[in-house]
């Protein structure tokens, strides 16, 4: 797509430099919103009221992601969410790199930053959702699969051996953006991808502010523990 509008572009007289940030621009317009309103779609809280007919924000933390489903809603409600939630951005990251985009490395972290802020502040329930640890994991594994082998390898066992769902999403996605960083730096990965290792982070983490503070004071919920009214 991105050559197609530069063609047409330089045969109405455009200057080549001006064609190549012409079609930069389209790429991040088409992405950024498709990311978002992809990202906003609220399975959280859809499979919520699927599965036990409660409005999974009314319990626990209060959000839609994957772990408040699992508590308020159980396992099998919970496990859809996370591959539901992954699954946005994994097809708008690879929507962007390997059908519209291609040559627009930037286009496709815009996007997948979309998702998180989709996701997060869904435009569906409020501007209100989940933490993004689901689909920045999913946008992470496109982007750089090595960086989401990592953030897999570091955050799934912290969770099994902690019980702290938290406590894994916050190492995981510490290990998973610092991995994306170094291979950027070693030349392996394109230097637009920065925006997704340190936007992508500063969002996940810092939605995680309220666990942090449970995770120092000792009160963190761990895995199996039901969620309670909305605290």
């Amino acid at each position: 797509m991105a050559e197609a509008v530069q063609r047409a572009l330089i045969k109405n007289g455009a200057t080549v430099m001006n064609v190549e940030i012409t079609a930069i621009l389209i790429a991040y317009l088409v992405m950024i919103p498709i990311g978002y309103l992809l990202g906003a779609l609220p399975f959280g809280l859809i499979l919520g009221r699927l599965f036990k007919g409660v409005d999974v924000r009314e319990y626990g933390s209060g959000k839609t992601g994957m772990t408040n489903v699992m508590r308020t809603a159980g396992i099998p409600a919970a496990a859809l969410s996370l591959a539901l939630d992954m699954g946005k951005s994994i097809a708008v990251v690879a929507l962007a790199r390997f059908a519209l985009f291609p040559d627009v490395p930037g286009a496709h972290a815009a996007g997948a930053i979309a998702v998180l802020i989709g996701h997060n502040w869904s435009v569906f329930i409020g501007f209100k959702g989940g933490r993004g640890t689901a689909p920045g994991w999913g946008g992470l594994i496109m982007l750089s699969p090595w960086s989401g082998l990592v953030a897999t390898l570091v955050g799934l066992p912290v969770v099994g051996l902690s019980r702290y769902m938290s406590l894994g999403s916050i190492l995981g996605t510490l290990a998973g953006v610092i991995t994306l960083a170094v291979l950027i730096a070693l030349g392996r990965a394109p230097v637009e991808y920065i925006a997704y290792s340190v936007i992508g982070a500063a969002l996940v983490i810092g939605l995680h502010k309220d666990n942090i503070q449970r995770l120092l004071s000792g009160t963190e919920r761990k895995i199996g523990q039901s969620a309670l009214p909305t605290e």
